[in-house]
This record gives C-alpha cells, structure tokens and sequence, in this order.
C-alpha cells in the first residue's frame, strides 16, 4: 500500500492518527491488565507504533468479513503482546469493544494469548514463541497455490530468535524466494530474563536474514513517519526475496518506570501508581531517559 510522502499535509494527518492510535494501545493495555490482575506491558509497549501503523495503515482487510480470501494476514509470533491487538482489532470493527470488558475471565474469547478460533481478525492462535514464522511461510506459499496477491506479515520478538524453528522457516522463506512475506522483528533488546545478547546474541542480526537470503530493513520502530517509510520501500508481493524489517525499539516504550526494564515483562499496576501511568501515557511519548534503555 502506497502512503503519502512526507512533508505533506496528507502524511501528517496519517501520523497524527497513528501515534493517537498507539497511545490507545498503551492506554487499553494498562486497563485491560488491571481487569485481568498482570499483564505483558513492556512487550507491548514496544510494539505500540507497529501495531498502529500495520492496522491503520497498511494492511488490507475487511472486518465485517474476517475470513476474505484475499486479506493480508497478520501473525503475531510473539502472543503475549495480544493485549495490545485485542483493542485495535475492536477499534477496527471485528468485534465489539465492549466484549474486552471481561477479557481473560471465564467464559471470555480473550485470553493471555489469542485463539484465531473464537476472537474474529486473529490469524493465528500463538503463544508457544518461534512458530509464528513457519506459520507465515506456509500461509505465503498457500498464497502462490492459489494465486492471491496478499502478504503475510509476521511480528516477531527478538528474544523468540534463539528458536531453531525460527531460522528453519527463514531458510525456507529464502529457499521458496516469498516475496510476500513480511518479517517484523521487534528489537528492543530484552527478553524476560534480561539482555538478548548476554543470554543468547542475536547480532549481526541485520547479516544473519541476508545470509538467509532475505532483504532486510531496519527502522526505528517508534518512528512512525520511518516505519510508513519502510512500508513504502517494499517490494510487490512477487516471487522474490522475502523481506524483514528490523525494528529497533525500547522495551515499555511510553512509560518511563518501565522503559529498558527486563523486570517489567509481566507486571500489574495498583492505585496511585496506575492513575500515575495513565497520565504518562495520556501525555504523550517523553524523550528516553538517558541509561534507561539497552541497544
């Protein structure tokens, strides 16, 4: 899809939304971790702007038909973000938002990680991390078999690379030349038990899918005038290199008690300290505090 050039007021208008519709990411995320008792906070937070800008911009799909043939799909590797999708995939109209009320309670559609067979808009059911690229590789071939133009787009975290499974599918994807395939590694540095490269390296990460053989762009992945950027700059959904978008971002990006902090991974906010949040985020994103974030 084809998104405006910058410095055009057509463009600006299109941030504006955007970076409106990543602070409702935070927002609904903080709320909807409340209801549940704990939450992914960190992880979604530095996914905010790519959600935004995949739902509301780029990708093709047609909510009062989930299931359309032709849609680009979605394959969110990293499930345990999906307290962030839920509302965008409400706010679009796969459901009704009022449903999130009672998210991860019994009975509810919606829980930790999404189930592609009761929440309508999700593609795959994730959770267990570094399939979310296989799934996608055979979703791009199906594509090819039967003649349909969509693109798959995969969201991956970085600290799911250290699956082997993962670099299978990339070799695959490489192998089968899927030009319709989107990787999306959101690279911010940090797994659940600290720093990706003390734990398992990932660098060079950008050498290691051209060594694969796929086209790689990277992005400051809270850019939302770089991410459209990068959108515009791939290549048609032919038979061709497949292509991966390396998206450097900040773990808990928006809040600063939780930007660059491994111990946030999964948390839950109480009292002062969750009106404190959702008035940080409310503002608007802050400069980084310096030392506060890896990589």
């Amino acid at each position: 899809m084809n998104h405006p050039p910058r410095e055009t007021p057509e463009r600006e208008e299109v941030v504006e939304r955007l970076r409106d519709r990543a602070k409702f990411v935070r927002l609904e995320t903080v709320r909807l971790t409340r209801i549940a008792g704990a939450g992914h906070y960190t992880a979604t937070f530095s996914a905010a702007e790519l959600f935004a800008a995949l739902y509301y911009a780029e990708l093709r799909y047609r909510p009062e038909e989930p299931d359309w043939p032709d849609r680009d799909r979605f394959v969110l590797s990293k499930g345990h973000a999906a307290i962030g999708l839920y509302p965008i995939l409400a706010d679009v109209g796969f459901f009704d938002g009022a449903l999130l009320d009672n998210y991860t309670r019994l009975g509810s559609a919606f829980g930790d990680h999404p189930d592609m067979r009761k929440v309508p808009g999700a593609d795959f059911s994730s959770g267990s991390l570094g399939h979310g690229l296989s799934i996608s590789v055979g979703m791009g071939l199906g594509a090819r078999v039967q003649d349909r133009s969509f693109r798959v787009y995969c969201m991956m975290g970085d600290g799911e690379l250290s699956e082997g499974q993962v670099w299978e599918a990339a070799m695959a994807a490489g192998q089968f030349q899927l030009g319709s395939l989107i990787g999306i590694v959101d690279r911010n540095h940090l797994s659940i038990d600290g720093n990706t490269e003390s734990i398992m390296g990932v660098e060079p990460l950008a050498a290691r899918f051209q060594s694969f053989g796929w086209k790689v762009h990277e992005v400051d992945g809270h850019d939302l005038d770089a991410i459209l950027d990068v959108f515009n700059a791939l290549d048609p959904p032919d038979v061709g290199a497949p292509q991966m978008v390396i998206a450097d971002t900040v773990k808990g990006r928006g809040v600063q008690r939780m930007e660059g902090d491994y111990q946030w991974h999964v948390g839950n906010l109480v009292g002062e300290d969750y009106d404190d949040v959702i008035a940080e985020i409310e503002s608007g994103l802050r400069p980084l505090v310096a030392g506060g974030a890896d990589g």
